[in-house]
């Protein structure tokens, strides 16, 4: 199966550990159709909490449509992000602050789902430290997201303690993101 991948890539750094994650997993698979939607560089605008999405599926900025798009096509949603400050960076945080108008086609409109399709998700995440507490926090944040983005998070991947490169285990990394291709690839092959 070649699935089709709608990446959320928040790092500026594009040579960076994030970065370096995402192109190790992509190496795992033999054909692989990817969406990158770089946060940095598109730089949506944030939700101003207008309440257009209350009254009419959308939103009332039309920036947002290729993430829309994306995520209706895809049969596999990786977030690929550093941790700022125990969360996303905020041009990816926008992304997600976004979705909001998911949350009121559902709750206010009455759409029940709406992105169909349903998707694997995978998170990639890298910090400097030692303290995992950011990406738990990003995982919780995800799982609200999730919902309405008919998402179903598989499996998390963190590059941890990047500031201490001599101890940095690359071996590790590249082991948990085999670990995430495997699991993916059962994901898939038991759709229908």
């Amino acid at each position: 199966m070649k699935p089709n991948v709608f990446v959320l890539f928040g790092s500026p750094r594009h040579n960076g550990y994030t970065a370096c994650m995402l192109k190790y997993f992509f190496s795992c698979w033999d054909e692989i159709d990817a969406v990158v939607f770089d946060a940095y560089k598109e730089n949506i605008k944030p939700c101003i909490h207008c309440g257009y999405c209350k009254k009419v599926r959308g939103c009332i900025y039309n920036d947002f449509i290729p993430v829309e798009k994306g995520l209706n096509n895809a049969d596999v949603l990786i977030i690929a992000s550093p941790v700022y400050e125990l969360s996303f960076p905020s041009p990816l945080k926008a992304v997600f602050d976004r979705t909001q108008q998911y949350f009121e086609a559902k709750f206010s409109l009455g759409i029940q789902m709406p992105i169909q399709k349903h998707k694997a998700a995978l998170l990639f995440a890298s910090y400097g430290s030692t303290d995992s507490s950011g990406v738990e926090i990003m995982q919780k944040q995800l799982a609200l997201a999730f919902r309405v983005m008919n998402a179903e998070l598989l499996h998390t991947v963190v590059s941890a303690n990047t500031d201490n490169e001599r101890d940095f285990d690359k071996n590790l990394i590249y082991s948990e993101l085999d670990k995430a291709s495997q699991k993916l690839k059962q994901f898939l092959y038991a759709l229908p």
